[in-house]
């Protein structure tokens, strides 16, 4: 089993607070996923985010074709990062960790995954040709949505020596 990676980072014009309060809520993630990737949640025991806690979802891998994908929250850090991990799904392996650092004016989100599609060549093949533009998409549309919603960070400027 390959397993591969991909991360990204995004300031964000809120603070450490805010941009937790926002990710802490599952609800958020159909958001901040694109409409075609077909993402619904099924079942959610909680609006804020704990460790140990089951999410169903529904993923739409096909058109009309729809599984079901459960994670469980782990390594939950409040105001600091949480894991998502796949316990079935549409992945062979899923591991995808969120972490939150509090910047001057906002705060940075980073997020890296770790999978693996399965199937030997066969799933090499579809990672290569389906399921990695569709995490770039994924990633990319996510990024547009929280500047469309929050703003776009601005650093703040350095004042001039005395």
């Amino acid at each position: 089993m390959k397993v591969h990676s991909l991360s990204q980072e995004q300031t964000l014009p809120l603070s450490l607070e805010e941009a937790w309060g926002f990710f802490s809520s599952p609800r958020n993630l159909e958001e901040m996923t694109p409409p075609g990737m077909g993402f619904q949640i099924v079942s959610l025991p909680s609006e804020t985010l704990y460790e140990g806690e089951i999410i169903q979802y529904a993923v739409k891998i096909l058109p009309g074709v729809w599984i079901p994908w459960i994670s469980e929250i782990k390594a939950l850090r409040e105001k600091e990062s949480f894991v998502d991990d796949q316990i079935s799904g549409p992945f062979k392996f899923w591991h995808h960790r969120h972490s939150f650092e509090e910047v001057e004016g906002g705060t940075v989100v980073r997020d890296l995954v770790h999978y693996a599609v399965g199937f030997g060549p066969i799933g090499e093949v579809a990672r290569r040709l389906m399921v990695a533009p569709q995490l770039d998409e994924m990633f990319r549309h996510r990024r547009a949505t929280l500047e469309k919603k929050f703003g776009v960070f601005t650093a703040p400027r350095q004042s001039a020596g005395r």
